[in-house]
This record gives C-alpha cells, structure tokens and sequence, in this order.
C-alpha cells in the first residue's frame, strides 16, 4: 500500500515523484499494488489519479488532524484507515502506526533540520513526525545517496536506508522548443535564462536574482547579450523577490505550467538556473539535461551526484560566482550529447525496482 496523497493538487516534485513511481510499480507483476490518502480535502480524485489496475483504499479523515495525533500517539495505525497491508509505503516524510505492516518510508531531504528558516511551518512538523516515521519503518528510502548519508548520519540507521534515485520521463529527450508566436502570447521572449520551481527561500532566488544585476550594466541599462529570467513554477511563499533594481523585463513569470508546455520552455531555454541553497535531488536539472539543455546551480553534494561534471557551479549563495557561470555557460553551452547521456543513466523504472527491493527487504524484516 502506498500513500499517494501527493497526486492530489499541483505536481510539484514529491508528486511527481509519486507520480511515476505509482506507475512504474503498477506494471511490475510481482506486486498488488494498493493506493491510499490521508486527507479529506480532494480525496474524491485520487481513483483519477492512479494507473488503470491500481486499487484504492482510502477513508477520508483531515490530513491535519491525522499528523498532529501520529506526532504524540500510535493511533490511529494505517489499518483502520486504509485496511490490511503487508507493506506500507510513506512517500512524503510521513509513515502512519502500523499494526501488521511493515513500513517502508521516503525521506526526501533533511531541509526541516538543515535550514528551517527556508521551509514552510508544516515542513516543520517533520522534525518529530520524520523520527517517529523512522522508529516505525523497517526501511527508509532517499532520491539520493547523498541524503542517505544525510539521514544515516543524522538518525543512526545504518543499512536500513537505500537510495532508490529518482528518473527522467521519455517525454523529456523530444522535447522541442515553444514557438515563438506562443511564447509571445504568453508575453516571453524567443531567447531567456530559466528557473523552474516553487518560488520558496531554499530555491536561492535572491542570490540569482543579485547575479541578474552583476550582469547588466552599472546604470542599470540592460546587458543585451543576458536574456530575461523566466521563473516557472507555483508562486509558493516567503518574502517578496526584490527586482526594484533590475532594468524593466529583466525577470518574467511563466506561472505553473504542466509537463508538456513545461518541458518546451525548457527545451527552448538558453540554460537552467538552479541556485538552490539545498535539495534532496536535483530533478530540473536532469530533465534539462535530457532536452540538452546546459544548466548553472549552487555546487550541492547532490547537484554533483546527478549532475556528474556537465553542469557549471557556483558556490551557494555566491551571486558574483553565479553571474561568472552564467555568462561562461552562455559563452560556451557544452555539448547537448553528453548531457542527453547523462540523463538517460536515471530512469523511473529504475527507481520503481529499488523501491520494490526496499519493500522485499521491509518483508523479510
């Protein structure tokens, strides 16, 4: 059984994580797979929202209730939500008591401990709900090897945590480029540097944004060899982006778009900005890397790990190294080959057959 509560709303990178790995995990016979939420709000969509051949067992009961009685007690155990399960997948930091079930639990990042100015109050709620996840699954799984030795180090769990790498959808290496008559309608230009994420403090947009300006010209008259910033994405939380100081168009907004409209702006893209100030994977970059796309990002143990030696880094938070990548990248893009090679070496079946290892590993206890 697994929670798929994050299919529900916008994908953002936890539902799209779930996402494809519902699907690749449907089509593997070895395994009855059953999706369940914990939520009242939208649960009506979740049989929507699943592979054809997916059951769902879901009672809705308020996710907010459910998190604040998990954070103090053992009630009430995933079996009176959702009936009998050998296996009981958390996908998004969360694994519910269990009273038969073996638990199997998803830790994306350690972000709610490494950086909580940067995360949203219920991400702060994984700073007890995450341990209490842990004591109650038999195996924790990451996007990364790099936050398995996060969390191995952090919590003292040893071989119980197993990097299950995410993956690049096929869709991404034919991307192919929005027109131009589409990109103005969406008030766009033909040729842009491009963020793609929530529009949150741990994304590092302040720093690129100070980069932006290290670009252009000291009276603020745009450098016409640095194209306009499109961010693309949810509009997300936090302070207010400061671009008072930068020339006008200098930065635009795409807004949310979904996967085909998203995977042709960044087909069309000059390069992918990733500035993060931490992350658990790193999947814009890959999927950019898949359209041949060169990408710039903060020089993160996990950016390197996906990205190998192709993408150009800066130290995090650094806006003068970050605008010397960004002009070097623009110079001189790379080859579109090795990148599209890269990304090949991550796929969600690939993902989906870690995460079923982790659920044989989780039965035999």
């Amino acid at each position: 059984m697994l929670d798929a509560t994050p299919l529900l709303g916008p994908r953002t990178g936890v539902g799209r994580y779930v996402e494809h790995l519902v699907r690749e995990l449907a089509g593997l016979d070895s395994l009855d797979l059953v999706a369940t939420a914990f939520t009242l709000r939208g649960a009506g969509a979740l049989p929507a929202a699943v592979p054809a051949g997916v059951r769902v067992r879901h009672r809705p009961a308020p996710a907010r209730a459910l998190q604040a009685a998990w954070d103090r007690l053992e009630l009430p155990p995933v079996e009176w939500l959702a009936g009998r399960a050998d296996v009981v997948h958390g996908t998004n930091f969360v694994l519910p008591p269990l009273r038969r079930a073996a638990g199997v639990l998803t830790v994306h990042d350690l972000s709610y401990l490494r950086y909580p100015e940067t995360v949203a109050a219920a991400s702060l709620r994984y700073r007890t709900l995450v341990p209490r996840g842990l004591r109650r699954a038999a195996v924790v799984v990451t996007p990364s090897q790099a936050v398995a030795a996060e969390v191995k180090a952090e919590y003292g769990l040893g071989d119980r945590v197993l990097a299950t790498p995410l993956g690049v959808d096929e869709g991404w290496f034919g991307a192919t480029p929005m027109p131009a008559a589409e990109l103005a309608a969406r008030g766009l230009p033909e040729r842009y540097l491009l963020f793609v994420g929530t529009v949150e403090p741990r994304k590092g947009l302040p720093a690129l944004l100070s980069a932006l300006r290290l670009l252009h010209d000291s009276d603020r008259v745009a450098d016409p060899d640095i194209p306009p910033l499109v961010l693309a994405g949810p509009p997300g939380w936090g302070p207010a982006l400061e671009t008072a100081a930068l020339p006008p168009g200098a930065v635009l907004s795409a807004g949310y778009l979904d996967t085909a409209d998203l995977r042709r702006l960044v087909a069309g893209a000059a390069l992918l900005a990733y500035p993060s100030v931490y992350e658990g994977f790193g999947l814009p970059p890959l999927e950019a890397f898949a359209a041949g796309v060169p990408v710039v990002a903060s020089d993160l143990p996990v950016v390197r790990e996906v990205t190998g030696e192709l993408a150009t880094l800066a130290p995090v938070g650094d806006a003068a190294a970050l605008a010397a990548a960004v002009r070097a990248t623009l110079a001189d893009p790379g080859d579109p080959g090795a990148r599209r090679d890269r990304a090949r070496g991550f796929t969600w079946a690939a993902c989906a057959a870690r995460t079923a290892e982790a659920y044989r590993l989780a039965l035999a206890g």
